[in-house]
């Protein structure tokens, strides 16, 4: 699968936000702290998030960006390709040339792991992340150390 940091970052950071935006729209600021994001980097995703209607912005003091649509609406697929990224396995497209003007010895193969994946990305929910213990523990590790930095 080629899911690149940009994907991963985009999960990541949209998950945090699920997370921290009971008391109001999350700044990227915070996002970054957390999450060792680079602040110019999720400015990018965030732009191509509401681009999408993922996540919607507030400006002005106390602003930030909160969830267009409720966790449990919003799938890590959903995320993923919000920010242009693919769930393609390898070279292989869905057209009939991705050798040539042939299909390559396991184009299907790799055409049906693709398909998998996104539709194992689709089934999960951000508010299914949210209620896995692992990831509320990780969640508030991080908040945690935030708090004791600051």
């Amino acid at each position: 699968m080629r899911l690149t940091t940009k994907g991963r970052y985009a999960v990541t950071a949209v998950l945090d936000l699920a997370f921290h935006e009971q008391n109001g729209p999350v700044s990227l600021a915070a996002i970054s702290d957390r999450q060792c994001i680079s602040l110019s980097y999720l400015e990018q995703l965030f732009a191509r998030l509401r681009r999408q209607g993922i996540v919607k912005s507030t400006r002005g003091p106390g602003g930030g960006y909160s969830l267009n649509r409720e966790a449990a609406d919003i799938s890590v697929s959903d995320v993923i390709m919000a920010v242009d990224e693919s769930c393609q396995v390898a070279g292989c497209d869905d057209s009939d040339g991705c050798q040539g003007d042939y299909q390559c010895l396991t184009h299907d193969l790799w055409n049906e792991l693709s398909n998998e994946i996104r539709s194992f990305l689709a089934s999960i929910s951000l508010a299914e992340m949210m209620a896995n213990k692992k990831v509320q523990n990780v969640s508030l590790r991080q908040d945690s150390a935030q708090s004791n930095a600051a």
